[in-house]
């Protein structure tokens, strides 16, 4: 399954590994009907507050600050995929490049939405829109696209 997921999504069959250890995934991807509407764009998994959070994959560094009060780090990868993270004190800047389980920092606590002290919000964009981050692990839910009309369809 990770291997179709591969090719659709344009990115190398490598493999990609949880951020945190031990992951307890504690609330769920939900795409949201339209891409303006509420939804929840990425996983929150729980892990003790001050836990290493690591790389999924190897990539190069984009962002790596405080944004709206929390430590945000994003990763640009291959198949121009971007994996954020947050809340993280980051221990990485732009440009750095990383392979698959560097550190990027530690987990902060006070992850508003989280059920426990301390979550990780882990999200994936490819463009502009958003993805289940655990189809990267061969555990998201299958989701079904609309069919666009081609150019040719369309007239």
């Amino acid at each position: 399954m990770y291997f179709f997921w591969a090719f659709f999504l344009g990115v190398s069959p490598v493999p990609w590994s949880w951020p945190v250890t031990p992951p307890a995934v504690v609330r769920r991807f939900e795409a949201p009907p339209q891409p303006w509407l509420a939804g929840h764009r990425g996983v929150d998994l729980a892990a003790p507050a001050g836990s290493v959070v690591r790389s999924a994959g190897a990539g190069i560094v984009v962002h790596a600050r405080v944004l709206a009060g929390r430590g945000v780090v994003s990763v640009a990868h291959a198949g121009g995929l971007r994996l954020t993270y947050e809340p993280v004190t980051p221990a990485v800047a732009p440009g750095d490049v990383l392979a698959a389980g560097d550190p990027l920092g530690t987990l902060d606590a006070g992850h508003p939405g989280c059920p426990v002290r301390a979550c990780l919000h882990w999200g994936v964009r490819t463009g502009e829109g958003y993805l289940d981050p655990l189809v990267l692990l061969g555990l998201g839910r299958v989701r079904l696209l609309p069919v666009l009309p081609t150019v040719e369809q369309r007239g």
